[in-house]
């Protein structure tokens, strides 16, 4: 087995975003303590303390307010009120990804959504292959969930040494994974339905909808409508896991508005010179409006979900009583045998070959520095069903002999599909040499003093390369430091600018055109600091305006704003990005290897000085 390297953990800290990045170590670090708990409930419930456990969880609590309330064993409160939690805070990241993330770029969603559905109906397909009738064959929704926890745990233990773009694309397919999921145990595994509470639920869903549109930023109005809707879709006969993921997918999330930023900044330092009560409040709710609701609510809420909620839920439903011959009877049952053929052999197959096709008829393709056998190491550690199929199958049956088969299935399971992935990655390795699974660190581009824009003598002997984005705020500072490391260096360095636009910011690519524009009248440099120093003012207007400060002929500017040449610049950088490994910005090149860590000036400074001593020796 291998872990993740040193290198692996900083090439993880650039790679990706930092809110994606907090989300892989929660889930990841909490898999550890769910092996835990589930083996301790397993312990007890085979224990002579057995009764007690049964006891615990059939023990009832009321919640009453003015003579209404909810009553329901713990059992159930974990189940259809806890996890109701972990189900927000799953569609919380959703949101997020789409909105900020990852999943912006629909391009790549393309191979992960495929095989994220057939990750889904593969398992079905074989499942009820072996159950295709009777009380059975209700049990098809157990194996078309992938725990999310469990996955990135084992991939850490079993996977590539460095796994960080096989970690996203198993993340992306299960976000996926869960939204179908949900779905088939909001609607297929529903009791019967209430009309008023689900009139009282859509009500709810449309004034989330409502909060979102007029840009409330508070938490506590989408608590409040969560907690209503919650009750609501508990009245409706509708599970309300459905009701949690749902209500997470209308939080919005967006990036952090640069007026915001400056505001609560300046409201710290208000506070900062009189702290008084309510220079503190002031500035306290200031620096709440500066990041996203949905944001807030996931740090607030995912450490609770990863090392409270679904460990609690490991204890409450992973406790199957293997005594007087029921483990003898569930290694006899189709159930059992169908949960485990659907969700090792249905999951490897399913994501695996599913993915590997999409590639091959050139639908989409996978990420960077992933190859098929990491694709199907990834497919055979999603086998690990546990949370969302242990949930299941307690919705899927109502005999509880059925149900007990059906978690023998489950924890099977999960054992043969880390062993199949350990299996699949280590026959990757030694046979493909696909060993790795992380972005490229080599310049794929070399310095072309025709095509780039350069400071300094073009033939020193040092080279720092910079991929930027004229809306990236940590690019303006970042371009203060690379002022820094040309005065440390002087002319034994060439600093080169690059454009990355990012989809996130949306005047960033007409503000990088602004800068070749200005670059055909000799003026590049001019106006990339000018763009930089005026990054609330990058609409045309605004560019037009530039222009005419630096002295430009305005009319020529203006018309080459169009010209289709300097876009493609723009798109040929953006491609020399991508097969460089770039995935944010600013992204800097050391000589031809990307740079790995933090990119002040102290630090920029010692890697081209290493650079300079191995060029020396």
């Amino acid at each position: 087995m291998s872990g993740q390297s040193a290198t692996d953990g900083e090439d993880f800290e650039v790679q990706v975003r930092g809110p994606l990045r907090s989300f892989i170590r929660t889930e990841a670090a909490s898999a550890g303590l769910l092996v835990a708990v589930a083996l301790l409930a397993l312990l007890w419930a085979n224990s002579p303390w057995s009764d007690a456990y049964v006891d615990l969880w059939h023990t009832e609590l009321d919640i009453t307010i003015g003579g209404s309330g909810l009553t329901m064993d713990l059992h159930h409160w974990v189940n259809d009120g806890l996890m109701v939690v972990f189900f927000f805070v799953i569609g919380l990241e959703v949101r997020r990804e789409f909105a900020v993330g990852e999943l912006t770029e629909h391009s790549r969603l393309v191979v992960p959504v495929v095989a994220g559905i057939g990750g889904m109906l593969v398992p079905a397909a074989i499942y009820l292959a072996v159950n295709s009738s009777g009380d059975a064959a209700a049990g098809w929704g157990v194996v078309i969930g992938t725990d999310t926890a469990f996955l990135l745990g084992a991939l850490a233990l079993v996977g590539p040494a460095v796994s960080t773009q096989l970690r996203i694309f198993l993340l992306t397919l299960t976000v996926i994974d869960d939204i179908v999921a949900v779905s088939v145990i909001g609607v297929v595994y529903s009791d019967d339905l209430d009309l008023v509470s689900l009139a009282v639920a859509a009500v709810c869903l449309a004034a989330l909808a409502g909060l979102d549109r007029v840009g409330e930023w508070r938490a506590s109005p989408y608590v409040a409508v969560v907690v209503v809707l919650w009750v609501a879709t508990l009245e409706s006969g509708v599970h309300a896991a459905i009701a949690g993921m749902v209500s997470g997918l209308l939080v919005p999330a967006q990036e952090p508005s640069r007026a915001l930023v400056e505001e609560a900044a300046t409201r710290f330092r208000a506070f900062r010179q009189s702290p008084l009560p309510q220079v503190q409040r002031t500035a306290r709710l200031s620096l709440n409006r500066a990041v996203s609701v949905n944001e807030r609510l996931q740090e607030a809420l995912h450490g609770w979900t990863s090392y409270v909620v679904v460990p609690v839920f490991a204890l409450a439903n992973a406790g199957v009583d293997l005594r007087d011959g029921m483990l003898g009877d569930a290694l006899r049952s189709p159930i059992t045998w169908g949960v485990v053929a659907g969700l090792v052999l249905g999951k490897l197959v399913g994501i695996g070959a599913t993915a590997i096709a999409t590639v091959r008829v050139g639908l989409g393709r996978l990420p960077e520095g992933v190859g098929s056998g990491h694709v199907l190491g990834g497919a055979a550690l999603s086998g690990i069903g546990f949370t969302v199929s242990l949930l299941i199958a307690e919705l899927a049956f109502d005999d509880q002999r059925l149900v007990d088969q059906a978690r023998v299935g489950i924890l099977l399971a999960a054992v043969l599909a880390t062993a199949v992935g350990w299996l699949a990655f280590r026959v990757a390795a030694s046979m493909f040499d696909q060993r790795d699974a992380a972005l490229p660190m080599v310049l794929s581009d070399p310095v072309d003093p025709e095509h780039d824009h350069i400071l300094g003598p073009v033939d020193a002997p040092l080279t720092l390369v910079e991929y930027l984005d004229f809306e990236c705020p940590f690019c303006a500072k970042a371009t203060g430091a690379a002022h820094e490391v040309r005065a440390h260096f002087g002319d034994r360095l060439r600093y080169v600018s690059r454009h990355m636009p990012l989809a996130v910011h949306p005047h960033s690519e007409l503000a990088g055109v602004a800068a070749e524009a200005a670059g055909r009248q000799g003026r590049y440099w001019e106006m990339h600091g000018l763009l930089f120093r005026n990054q609330d003012r990058l609409e045309l207007d605004d560019l037009v305006a530039h222009a005419a400060e630096l002295g430009l002929d305005v009319d020529r500017f203006v018309t080459d704003l169009d010209d289709d040449d300097l876009h493609e610049r723009l798109r040929r950088d953006v491609a020399s990005a991508e097969t460089s490994g770039v995935r944010g910005t600013p992204t800097f090149f050391v000589g031809d290897r990307r740079h790995v860590g933090p990119y002040d000036a102290q630090n920029l400074i010692a890697a081209l000085e290493e650079l300079d001593r191995g060029r020396r020796v």
